[in-house]
């Protein structure tokens, strides 16, 4: 028995076989001046000839390939057969994997007017600094605005676009990079340039502890409020450069009467409504505050 199954094992990973699996698509040659919606799913489900043993380390490790679908014959018709780029999908994928169908065979399409529109650039980033390190002023991006092409309701709704995730471990300087802006899968849009270059001020940062005056609001209809304590101590992060640029003016501290009114509360929360750029709360005491109420 043992030895039936190896060798109808050996024999199956040994033969060619058929193999559907599903795959995402994306356009090449793309008509000039015209914009389509596709009509379907930009999944397709491709049948490969492959041999038993790609099957199988294939279900070992699952995998989504891509292939790109050429849409230079919607100058005339407003739908694409696979059938007649079997040649062009297989130049996609190693000889040994042949497509011999994708499903569904034809995509239609939609044509709408297209449209034109300059959104700004927002980059996007993952960054891990060094101890005592961080972002320091504004991040810049050149070009600051793209051009979008496409059909005029998807233009429309599209009011920036952000670049790939820009990542980075241990950093502790300025970080210059180019990325790519990201179309979030919509495939029948053009971006005029496709990307941008980003810089990231990276500086050395510390701690400063200012005190700040509490404000206290919705208090008109009362003689006085008076809260204890009647400051608040911020500590919060900044860079060295920037160490004496700010202080406790530069802070807004407040408390709202109108939460004793609502909700009855015995003590005030501290809520902080102004802080410098690029500056990092790191504790404000205390977080409430008692009060006393003259009428």
């Amino acid at each position: 028995m043992g030895i039936s199954f190896v060798a109808w094992l050996l024999f199956a990973i040994s033969t060619v076989q058929n193999y559907t699996i599903n795959a995402g698509i994306s356009y090449v040659n793309i008509p000039e001046k015209k914009a389509f919606h596709p009509l379907q799913s930009d999944t397709v489900a491709i049948k490969m000839k492959v041999s038993g043993w790609k099957i199988f380390m294939k279900r070992l490790h699952p995998d989504t390939p891509h292939i790109q679908v050429d849409l230079s014959g919607l100058k005339t018709r407003n739908f694409i057969v696979f059938t007649n780029q079997l040649g062009y999908i297989n130049r996609q994928f190693p000889v040994d994997n042949q497509v011999v169908a994708v499903s569904p065979d034809t995509l239609f399409f939609d044509f709408s007017k297209q449209t034109q529109r300059k959104v700004p650039v927002r980059p996007l980033h993952n960054i891990q600094f060094k101890k005592q390190y961080g972002i320091i002023g504004d991040t810049r991006s050149n070009p600051e605005y793209v051009t979008v092409t496409g059909p005029l309701e998807d233009v429309a709704n599209i009011d920036f676009l952000e670049t790939d995730t820009i990542k980075g471990i241990n950093v502790g300087a300025d970080i210059r990079t180019v990325a790519y802006l990201n179309k979030h899968q919509k495939n029948n849009i053009a971006i005029y340039p496709t990307f941008s270059e980003i810089s990231i001020p990276v500086g050395e940062i510390t701690e400063k502890v200012v005190e700040v005056p509490l404000k206290v609001e919705n208090a008109s209809r009362y003689t006085s409020v008076r809260t204890l304590p009647s400051k608040v101590k911020i500590v919060f992060l900044v860079s060295l450069k920037d160490y004496n640029k700010w202080s406790s003016r530069d802070f807004e501290a407040i408390v709202d009467m109108e939460n004793w009114e609502k909700n009855k509360v015995q003590s005030l929360p501290v809520i902080l409504t102004k802080s410098p750029e690029y500056s990092k709360v790191i504790s404000v005491e205390p977080q409430n505050v008692d009060f006393f109420v003259r009428r």
